[in-house]
Order: C-alpha cells, then sequence, then structure tokens
C-alpha cells in the first residue's frame, strides 16, 4: 500500500506577522517555513504504519514554489520515501485541489491535517476526495489498517465513534492521530539530500477565491490593576467593559 502526506509550507507560530502593498500580500521576508503541524502529525503516524507493516511508500506531496522545498526536504529527513513539489503558487484551496489530484490518483490512502495553521483553511481536504470520489472521514484521531480496509477512530460529541471503511480514503486528522512529532536526525538529514523530490508542473485551474485586504487585530487594551479588596469595581469592569455579565 502506498501513502500520500499533504503537507502545507507554513510559517513558524512565532512569526510576527507584516503585510505589504498597501495590506494585499503576505510579508514573507525573514520568515522561517515548517510544515504545518496537523500534517506533521498526520506524517508521523503514516510512518508508524509503516513501521507496523503494510505499507511500502510514503509520499509527500505540496503546492508551492521553490522556496518550499526545504520543508518537504524536512519531511524527507523525519522518513518519508520521496516528495512531490507542484510548481506553483498556493493562492486557494480549490486550485491546490485541483493541482493534487493529479498527483494523488494512485494512492490507497491519503492523510491531510484538519486545518492550517496560517490562514486556518481546512477545505482542501474534503475538496480533494470529491475531485478522485474517494471515501473521506474527517476529524480523525486514530487510524489502523484492517486487512483491506481501515479502522479509523474519530471524535464525536460526547466521545469516540471507530469505523471500518474501505479504501481508497481521504482521512483529515487532528491532534491525537499521533502523540509527538519526530524530529529528523542527522543521518535522516543526509539521507534526505538523496531521496527523490519531483517537481511537476501545475495543471489548468481557477482560484474561487481573492484576498482583498488584510487587517492586524487592533492593539490590546493597557491591564489593569484592581485592588483584591475592591470586588464591586472588577464586577462593574467586567459588565460594562468587557461585557461578559
Amino acid at each position: 500500500m502506498k501513502i500520500l502526506v499533504l503537507i502545507s509550507n507554513v510559517p513558524d507560530t512565532t512569526t510576527k506577522i507584516r503585510f505589504t502593498g498597501n495590506n494585499t500580500a503576505f510579508d514573507d521576508s525573514g520568515v522561517q517555513w515548517i510544515i504545518n503541524p496537523w500534517d506533521e502529525l498526520a506524517l508521523t503516524r503514516a510512518l508508524e504504519l509503516k513501521e507496523a507493516g503494510g505499507v511500502d511508500k510514503i509520499t509527500v506531496a505540496n503546492v508551492g514554489e521553490k522556496s518550499t522545498e526545504a520543508t518537504l526536504r524536512k519531511a524527507l529527513a523525519v522518513g518519508a520515501d520521496d516528495a512531490i513539489r507542484i510548481n506553483t503558487t498556493a493562492n486557494d484551496a480549490f486550485y491546490v485541489a485541483t493541482q493534487l489530484a493529479e498527483v494523488a490518483k494512485d494512492y490507497e490512502l491519503i492523510l491531510a491535517g484538519i486545518e492550517a495553521s496560517d490562514y486556518n483553511g481546512n477545505a482542501v481536504g474534503g475538496m480533494l476526495a470529491e475531485m478522485l470520489d474517494y471515501n473521506s472521514v474527517s476529524a480523525v484521531s486514530g487510524i489502523d489498517l484492517d486487512g483491506s480496509d481501515f479502522k479509523v477512530t474519530r471524535e464525536v460529541d460526547g466521545g469516540y465513534q471507530v469505523v471500518s471503511i474501505g479504501g481508497p480514503l481521504l482521512a483529515i486528522v487532528q491532534k491525537g492521530i499521533a502523540k509527538e512529532p519526530r524530529i529528523p536526525a542527522m543521518r535522516g538529514i543526509m539521507m534526505a539530500r538523496k531521496k527523490p523530490l519531483n517537481i511537476n508542473e501545475p495543471v489548468e485551474g481557477i482560484d474561487k477565491t481573492q484576498i482583498i485586504k488584510f487587517e492586524l487585530p487592533p492593539p490590546k487594551a493597557a491591564c489593569k490593576l484592581i485592588d483584591e479588596e475592591n470586588a464591586k469595581e472588577v464586577i462593574t469592569l467586567l459588565h460594562e467593559e468587557a461585557k461578559v455579565l
């Protein structure tokens, strides 16, 4: 069985966000890029499945320009067997799913993170499953091989649901799918340089959405210190300013 893990290239979560072009574009100068945390956990679970047996190859794929190759190389260093980069800018979820559909057809299991930590997008996985006509399960917190099927655990209101589902399957995973992401060792980093990283040119596609403008959140108000004996003022502030009472 072959597994495809979708990898989104996102800024490190400590990045100070800036915009350019009159707040119409993200300023990526000086940004450290990482694997999207949910995708990193998906990759970790794929590696665990391979180590348990029954998985022949793990491929990682993303839509992005050459600058995203460092992120793909990290995924290779962690343990993926090969990588695919579709050489175009990832501006829109529908466009990204259209591009990924061209390389995802031959995989029995596709793992996608439940969202991306940059724009909090969560549409690519569902769109891709629809384009491929794959079985799809969201909010997946556990997945195991079950003969020719997959045993999937997902979160529901009040607990968990365990289902057996046939392939091909696209699983949209969340926290809990793996305990901790793996850190590449020096040997893995050296081996990653020799692993295939294939560059595919994009197919024709369209953006369904357009970013008009970005706005930073308003600055936080100054902290107010209230004397511990003055409960009445605390209640007044919570009621009149914070409006939580």
